[in-house]
């Protein structure tokens, strides 16, 4: 028996982060959103004991397929939580790109997560999933939920906001990777006494207004992330340059970068960006990295269960 899952990326539409707690994780308040770029998780039982991990697909080779892999540490806490044999498979075909800001591996966690809660039957309520994945990483509760959310704490507590209006989301994976604990530092460094001024930061209170009213534009006009302030490399402002010749309503960093994306309220310009960025030479592989999406209600998705046939 198998389930396979469809498992969102997520974007940033405001981030900004607080006091460093004693055990390394910062506080912070942003807004995500989940989109239409997608893992696809399958899940299967099998008779020998243990987790089996496969990946495939874009950056698989430069990703761990043993117990440091937030898919397979995903499984293992489900199997402890609901107390059943780990005895399963899993394969995950990566589209969503690796150190991008876009949770790509807390989007297969929490694949994992709902594939083996529908596999085995278990049936645990979402928020015992949720904490199941904050064992994880502080994204996969998010990614469990989907569709919008401000989070805060450190990224764990949500509070549901109504998803992005329809839309097209213009997505791009610059060449360059962003260390996501040398983003930290250099924002820290950033925000420290005597410099904080001098750096951009949301007005979180506007953006939601915008988020509960479905004002797209006002959207638009709020998008703000520290770490693009504070630890973009150089191609994220080249991106942004180009993505500015096709009207955006905004266009911003996600996470700690270093994907871009850009909103449009017209179907047209969006697909002319997309197609202009990836003749433009900026990101590393172009078939690859550009990607149009639009904004989503909900997380995972179940696309296959061969348990009951559906």
């Amino acid at each position: 028996m198998s389930i396979t899952v469809k498992a969102p990326a997520k974007i940033n539409l405001s981030l900004d982060i607080g006091a460093r707690r004693d055990d390394g994780y910062h506080l912070i308040e942003t807004v995500m959103q989940a989109v239409s770029l997608y893992d696809t998780v399958t899940v299967r039982e099998i008779e020998d004991d243990g987790i089996h991990l496969t990946l495939a697909g874009m950056g698989a080779e430069t990703l761990p397929a043993d117990e440091s892999n937030t898919a397979f540490r995903a499984a293992e806490a489900f199997c402890r939580a609901a107390g059943i044999r780990p005895a399963f498979s899993l394969q995950i075909d990566k589209r969503i790109p690796f150190a991008a800001g876009m949770a790509g591996g807390s989007a297969d966690a929490a694949g994992v997560l709902a594939a083996l809660d529908r596999l085995t039957g278990v049936n645990l309520p979402p928020e015992e999933l949720r904490r199941i994945g904050e064992q994880i990483g502080a994204d996969v509760p998010f990614c469990l939920l989907g569709g919008a959310a401000l989070a805060t704490g450190i990224g764990t507590v949500l509070t549901p906001l109504p998803s992005l209006p329809d839309c097209r989301i213009v997505v791009v994976k610059p060449s360059a990777a962003v260390s996501t604990a040398e983003a930290y530092r250099a924002a820290d460094a950033a925000l420290a006494d005597g410099k904080a001024s001098s750096v951009r930061r949301p007005h979180t209170s506007r953006l939601l207004e915008a988020m509960n009213a479905g004002d797209l534009a006002a959207v638009g006009r709020e998008l703000c992330n520290v770490f693009e302030e504070t630890a973009a490399p150089e191609e994220v402002c080249a991106v942004k340059n180009l993505m500015s010749r096709f009207h955006p309503l905004g266009c911003l960093m996600t996470g700690s970068g270093s994907a871009v994306f850009a909103l449009f309220d017209r179907p047209a310009d969006a697909e002319d960006c997309a197609a202009a960025l990836s003749c433009s030479g900026l990101p590393q592989d172009a078939e690859r990295s550009v990607f149009l999406c639009r904004p989503l209600a909900s997380g995972p998705v179940i696309l296959l269960d061969e348990a009951d046939g559906s």
